[in-house]
């Protein structure tokens, strides 16, 4: 197909969908009136999504302007272990402290880790803890004949917190184990040594006998070394090593480590919980010298499973290489995966992820998260690379760039594209979408207007007490004027031209570089100017217009074009589309039932589910982020292997069981246990005229609402639950006086660290910002939470509205002089203008 008769088709197909609405047919249930912007272009609301209910209406509205600037909207990823996740260092890491040790504990791995997922207001230093860095400093001591008890290294903390869950003789032998060492104790030789030798034929002298098993283990990489042919020819190369050669191959053990039997096994424990905070006190407790695993090898009886408690062995097995050198650089003898931790401003997760692909010269499949985050904000969380045979130095070197910048300007300036990486360290495994507990937000809204204080803590106490409506927010559904969930009906329905013409639509209101690239296919046909002029960021869109260049031109295949989008994004389109039917149903029941408790027909669990396996109520791994969770990861399998966790998640996994309320119990039950369902295949529908209306809405988009599953199994819906209301954790709030809207309110974790100025209060400021700090869980939005206290539209060009209309724009600039901080200005101002234009 030419490329005319290509863009002929585009320019018929954009037509086509510009003649009918590019909201889904079942938008008309909703009652709502298309809105157009002054210019006569469609503007997709929060009411055309489904949100259009409040808990406390009898509130009045807290009028103010969200995220303003970018530092308006602090995100700190909450990590399985309940801590916040801050940036702590930007210096380069070092693998190791020394070369050449036996083992990798002096790396990155453990120490690096525990320091940056510790809350930085508060320091461990009471006399009670026990660090990591204590315990090892007694460790050594006691290899090196200390004359200090041994004792000492086990103080009754250690077992007060262990009783609960070991009994006295499981916590005696593991205080055995932890007071011996590291390495096993050397068992005697019986006199072995003092044996008399004789000499061979070739003049070297041996035992007489052969050495006891301890002395043979000691030796056994030098034989293992010099198989077939003794290749003793090699020298300091110990040949090829085989699998547990001189040079640490799969499994093999290093230089002359003994293997250590050494364990403590637990009596069963039937509570998944306390099986969890096992894991997690011998975590802290040790601070990562032992190991806590769940015991594969027995089968698991009524009385549940047992916990393998060892010493930690940091470095070995398959990160180590397949024998090779006896001497390896320290490029290879650490773990398979480094972490560290992410900030980035003004970029959502995948563009971000896709820069550092670049930077760091890997593939994107190499880098994962544990949770998607929102875009305009400034947001930090945790990475994990599957590093090939990268040192942590060499990915600090690259993503600073520092080919073209000194470490002097690496470390007092921000990060290149509002991009930084800092606190690496080893792991075994990667991240999954799913580990991680929540995310703890700094929201300050500008230009407050209230009538007094009073009015004020009513609002927040509502949201502290009432909770707000769980709806999915704006973000979900994107900020153009083609929203996700209509290209992701399209995909259900297997509209793959309908789908593709969606998203390489004009949209207004872009960044004019999108808008040229746009035109370049749409209008003049000329995909190589096309991609030349498109964005990195626009990800979608580069994707289908590569594949039609891999085509030469044709278009025909528009879902093949398709399937080369990422698979998260591609799979974000189609929960959009479950999220604005879930949001619609949820306004329903609010308006007819109201928010304040249960009633028939409502959907409860039967019992809380005890694991995410895919059908909990947090399935969705996003807080003011576009993309779902496909898999699901327990906390209790943190000992596990990858493939141990995915089977052992597989077999676990149970459905949730449901219950529809009846006149008769439906009092025994509050509104915060009320769930509704995301439309799939699996899910049951609410009694009574709600379940007709999910099914009406399915049926008027096309959609059958018994039949989810589709030839191309990824896009086959699997349903979910997910509660109606939500309460956020540690609320609290404070006002805030500013005149200048271009200073700071909040700082991000680089900026200080950058020593730059710190926010710049001003007593006597004209306008007054209210900076709110809350808890949520992974499946609730903030911008939602926010929306309850100001019963104000939540729309990116809504608010972009608000802050050029607002009064504190005429006082931009008057505060000079404020060093680091007006410099910081003049950067996030480029930043936020950049932003208003930009889909």
């Amino acid at each position: 197909m030419s490329a005319a008769l290509a863009v002929a088709n585009s320019k018929e197909g954009s037509s086509a969908v510009a003649a009918e609405s590019v909201l889904p047919p079942s938008h008309a249930l909703l009652g709502i009136a298309p809105t157009f912007s002054s210019d006569g272009l469609r503007q997709v609301l929060q009411t055309d999504v489904g949100i259009s209910e409040y808990i406390s209406r009898d509130v009045p509205p807290i009028s103010g302007i969200i995220k303003q600037r970018f530092t308006d909207f602090l995100v700190f990823e909450v990590n399985q272990d309940h801590q916040v996740i801050h940036l702590k260092s930007l210096d380069m890491p070092e693998s190791s402290s020394k070369k050449g040790k036996g083992n990798n504990e002096g790396s990155s791995s453990t120490a690096v880790v525990e320091a940056s997922m510790a809350p930085p207001q508060e320091p461990v230093t009471s006399a009670e803890s026990n660090t990591a860095e204590q315990l090892s400093a007694s460790t050594e001591a006691k290899d090196k004949d200390d004359p200090t008890p041994a004792d000492t290294l086990w103080n009754d903390q250690f077992t007060e917190k262990l009783t609960p869950y070991l009994s006295e003789a499981s916590i005696d032998q593991l205080k055995m184990m932890f007071l011996e060492g590291r390495e096993p104790p050397r068992v005697t030789d019986s006199g072995w040594g003092g044996r008399l030798t004789k000499t061979t034929e070739d003049g070297t002298e041996t035992p007489d006998t052969a050495k006891p098993s301890e002395e043979v283990d000691a030796l056994q990489s030098d034989d293992t070394g010099k198989r077939g042919k003794n290749r003793s020819s090699r020298g300091d190369r110990g040949g090829r090593g085989g699998r547990g050669g001189r040079g640490r191959g799969r499994g093999g053990r290093q230089g002359g480590e003994r293997e250590d039997h050494r364990k403590v096994l637990s009596e069963p424990i039937s509570s998944k919980t306390d099986r969890t905070t096992l894991h997690q006190v011998v975590r802290e407790l040790f601070g990562g010298k032992l190991d806590s695993e769940t015991d594969m090898s027995t089968p698991v009886g009524d009385d549940g499973s047992r916990i393998i408690i060892k010493w930690s062995r940091h470095g070995g097995g398959r990160g180590g290489g397949r024998g090779g050198r006896g001497d390896r650089s320290d490029r290879g003898n650490h773990p398979p995966y480094i972490h560290f931790t992410l900030q980035k401003t003004n970029r959502d997760t995948q563009d971000a992820l896709g820069y550092l692909s670049r930077t760091l010269h890997v593939n994107i499949k190499d880098l994962a998260v544990a949770g998607t985050k929102d875009k305009r904000g400034v947001t930090v969380q945790r990475v994990s690379l599957r590093r090939g045979n990268k040192p942590v130095e060499d990915v600090w070197k690259s993503a600073n760039q520092s080919n073209r910048r000194s470490v002097q300007e690496i470390l007092s300036q921000r990060g290149d594209r509002g991009v930084r990486i800092a606190d690496f360290s080893y792991r075994k495994a990667g991240l999954e979408l799913g580990m991680l507990k929540g995310n703890a937000f700094v929201i300050t809204l500008r230009n407050v207007q209230v009538e007094n204080v009073e009015t004020l803590d009513r609002a927040m106490n509502s949201i502290k007490h009432k909770g707000f409506i769980n709806y999915y927010g704006m973000q979900r559904f994107g900020t153009a004027a083609v929203p996700t969930h209509s290209i992701g009906l399209a995909i259900l329905k297997s509209d793959w031209h309908k789908a593709v013409s969606l998203i390489l639509q004009n949209r207004p209101g872009e960044h004019p570089e999108v808008v040229a690239a746009r035109d370049a296919w749409l209008v003049d046909g000329n995909l190589d100017r096309a991609l030349a002029l498109m964005p990195r960021r626009v990800v979608a869109e580069r994707c289908i217009l590569e594949s039609y260049k891999k085509q030469g031109g044709e278009t025909r295949n528009a879902m093949g074009a398709l399937s080369t989008i990422p698979r998260n994004l591609r799979l974000m389109y189609v929960h959009a589309y479950q999220s604005y039917v879930w949001n619609a149903i949820v306004s329903e029941r609010i308006r007819i039932h109201g928010p304040d408790k249960a009633v028939p027909g409502d959907l409860v669990f039967e019992s809380e589910p005890a694991a995410k396996g895919g059908s909990g109520e947090n399935d969705e791994m996003e807080v003011d982020d576009d993309a779902g969770n496909e898999e699901q990861v327990t906390t209790e399998g943190k000992g596990m292997s990858y493939r141990e966790r995915k089977k052992a998640a597989k077999a676990a996994y149970v459905a949730p069981s449901i219950k529809i309320l009846t006149e008769e119990d439906a009092h025994q039950y509050s509104i915060f246990d009320v769930i509704m369902p995301l439309p799939g295949r699996d899910v049951d529908y609410p009694g009574g005229t709600l379940g007709e209306r999910y099914r009406e809405f399915l049926r008027l988009d096309g959609l059958d609402p018994d039949n989810f599953i589709r030839k191309q199994k990824e896009y086959t819906l699997n349903g979910s639950y997910r509660k109606i209301l939500q309460i956020p954790k540690d609320l609290s709030w404070s006002t805030l006086r500013y005149t200048d809207p271009d200073v700071p309110l909040a700082q991000a974790d680089e900026d200080k660290l950058l020593g730059f100025d710190p926010p710049v209060i001003a007593d006597d400021g004209k306008f007054l910002a209210l900076q709110i700090n809350l808890t949520l869980g992974t499946a609730a939005y903030a911008t939602m939470a926010l929306r309850e206290v100001t019963k104000t539209e939540t729309s990116s060009h809504f608010q972009t509205g608000l802050t050029q209309a607002s009064e504190d724009q005429q006082f931009r600039g008057v505060v000079a002089g404020l060093g680091d901080v007006a410099e910081l200005d003049d950067d996030d101002t480029e930043m936020e203008v950049s932003n208003t234009l930009d889909s």
